[in-house]
């Protein structure tokens, strides 16, 4: 059959691509069980506690109505531990801290004082857990702390509050040593860090505490002790994230290389390496756009690389003589796998989501770099329009839709993402840019950001948009732009400040900076202070700079997606950017989701925040469907 672009049939629904948004995050071991959380959109968004016993059989841990979801930092992260059995995890709706025994129900141990928890590990020799707390004060911001919970009574300890913010507590293998990061306003945790430690007496006291490494200049990631007591981390100091580990009370850079061995860490729990043994070290590291995956020899700094027939890895796990990690391709969604250490054999543990387009309606993507502003080159991946079924025009190209990630130090990855096969399933085309501020090309390129958000990523997407224009990959004049929370802010301001797009989508998007600096919580309450200047004695950049101050300059129709309980970009903001577009005589539209907060977790939400957009799209650039075929 014969269609325009945009009007194609595809089997690729949004309900498809709602249930296929299961997510799996930070897997443990505990004996011979593997554990992992998975957030599910058809149970309101709930996250499970999964078991995995050593036959393959699943066990959902997690009773309706409890969720194991930290809100530290409102991105949360490390919502749980488990440790001889019994599993401890922090409940969504209280945020008190749970233990569930084998076979028990859970049961709160901590009070009910609006305390928060995350990144916990055991303490095994005094029985208590090393986590991090977060806890409302009268007058200051929030206190955010190293703590210790007795395992038995929840009976709470500060053990370290000296900096505005703490992460990722480890402790040495014969329970004599601490480790943990932390670092100060206004910087981010990929902006500068301290790795410190001390000395945990017998009691649990902490002594002689000092920071071995990090500063304001240096992100330090995922300190980690070997099973020999050694400590090792993750360091951009060479202005890649590379692996270092001290010996003899210096820090040597284990596998030289122009690779990123860190992550921005939005969350806790996150991680990059594991230790397989004393002297090995299994590493996922990201190159040229996509991650690999290498076993690192410690005696010889020797990597050797392990191939797989995926382009995403992460948080890898060492177990019994495997590893396990998520994975995932352009043509696969993210799976849990087990790879045999000895064999190199690869297993499918557990794939929540097995809804991929067949090979007959799936856009595979290309890296594609691009020219920007100063001669610099910018890189994205571009998904052209596939549907066998449908004959597309001879005399047209694609419209496309230009998509900026969140953050903004993210990044677009070469992985599976339904929300992308749901356009161009239809005849969209789209680019998922990775503009100057992405994380994964090394500091140099996160640093592009600097004192420039809202004028180098809005670049990188016009000259991204313009490229694909230019090679006659798609229409030229027809072209809309799409993101999420400060990918939605870039959509906006480059409705506002450049003529480059016909339309665009905001999901949660900032639309004033000012108040996002003066309305947001602590985690990034200073965040602005590096990518624009300090408030308020830059406020003139942050009105500059502002989509809601400049709303006349928007002659295209915008789409609001907003979720109702949202923390991080308040309702309010939204409210205000629809309110002052429609006064100004423009086409804007605001949807309200009840029940969500900064990112949709509901199904139902999801399957309503993508029809809404097609439709939008499809008004935009005047595409005509024919109503009354199988898929539309």
């Amino acid at each position: 059959m014969s269609a325009p672009y945009g009007a194609w049939p595809s089997p690729v629904s949004a309900e498809k691509v709602a249930k296929a948004g299961v997510r799996m995050g930070l897997s443990a071991s505990d004996g011979a069980d593997i554990y992992w959380v998975e957030t599910r959109p058809a149970d309101k968004g709930r996250s499970v506690i999964v078991q995995r016993k050593p036959d393959g059989t699943l066990n959902d841990l997690t009773p309706a109505p409890l969720s194991a979801r930290s809100r530290v930092h409102e991105y949360g992260g490390g919502g749980y531990l488990v440790h001889d059995g019994a599993v401890f995890f922090s409940n969504d709706a209280d945020q008190r801290l749970y233990r569930q025994d084998a076979g028990m129900p859970p049961d709160p141990i901590t009070p009910a004082d609006g305390s928060r928890y995350a990144d916990g590990v055991m303490d095994a020799r005094r029985n208590r857990i090393l986590c991090v707390i977060e806890r409302e004060r009268r007058e200051n911001e929030p206190l955010n702390a190293l703590a210790a919970v007795d395992a038995e009574t929840g009976r709470v300890s500060i053990l370290y509050a000296e900096s505005d913010f703490v992460s990722s507590p480890q402790i040495s293998p014969d329970g004599s040593q601490i480790a943990w990061l932390a670092w100060n306003h206004p910087n981010m945790p990929w902006d500068g860090t301290e790795l410190w430690t001390a000395e945990c007496a017998p009691s649990g006291e902490l002594t002689n505490p000092r920071c071995i490494a990090g500063g304001s200049g240096e992100s330090i990631f995922q300190p980690t002790w070997s099973p020999d007591g050694a400590l090792a981390f993750a360091s951009d100091r060479t202005g890649w994230w590379n692996l270092y580990r001290i010996e003899n009370g210096d820090a040597r850079n284990i596998a030289p290389m122009d690779a990123e061995f860190g992550l921005p860490q939005w969350a806790f729990g996150m991680r990059a390496y594991a230790y397989v043994s004393a002297d090995t070290v299994a590493a996922v590291y990201r190159q040229n756009g996509q991650s690999r995956l290498a076993l690192i020899y410690l005696l010889s700094g020797e990597a050797e690389r392990i191939e797989t027939p995926y382009t995403e890895l992460s948080s890898p796990l060492a177990a019994d003589g495997s590893l396990y990690l998520y994975a995932a391709s352009p043509s696969r969604s993210a799976e849990l796998i087990q790879i045999d250490l000895a064999s190199r054999e690869i297993e499918t543990i557990r794939r929540p989501n097995e809804t991929e387009a067949d090979e007959r309606h799936l856009s595979l993507p290309t890296e594609v770099e691009f020219l920007t502003e100063n001669g610099l080159t910018a890189r994205g991946f571009f998904y052209p329009p596939k549907n066998d079924s449908v004959e597309p025009p001879k005399d047209e190209k694609p419209p496309l839709i230009v998509s900026c990630h969140g953050g903004p130090t993210g990044a677009a990855t070469a992985s599976y993402n339904p929300s992308i096969q749901f356009f161009t399933s239809r005849g969209f085309a789209v680019l998922d840019v990775n503009y100057g501020g992405s994380a994964g090309y090394g500091r140099d390129y996160r640093e592009r950001l600097n004192g420039q958000w809202g004028v180098v990523d809005v670049d990188d997407c016009v000259n991204g948009a313009r490229a694909m224009a230019e090679r006659g990959a798609v229409d030229g004049e027809r072209i809309a732009v799409r993101g999420g929370s400060a990918g939605g802010f870039t959509a906006l301001a480059a409705l506002a400040f450049r003529d480059a797009f016909k339309g665009g989508c905001s999901y949660y998007g900032i639309g004033d900076l000012e108040a996002l600096a003066k309305d947001t919580h602590k985690f990034e309450s200073r965040y602005l202070d590096r990518l624009i200047g300090p408030y308020p004695e830059r406020a003139d950049l942050y009105r500059e700079r502002s989509p809601i101050h400049y709303a006349k300059n928007i002659s295209g129709p915008v789409l609001f997606l907003q979720g109702m309980e949202d923390k991080v970009v308040p309702p309010n903001q939204t409210e205000a950017m629809v309110k002052t577009l429609n006064d100004n005589g423009l086409e804007a539209k605001c949807v309200l989701f009840e029940g969500e907060g900064h990112g949709f977790r509901q199904a139902e939400n999801v399957r309503r925040a993508l029809e809404a957009e097609l439709a939008f799209y499809r008004r935009l650039f005047g595409i005509s469907v024919v109503l009354g075929r199988r898929f539309v």
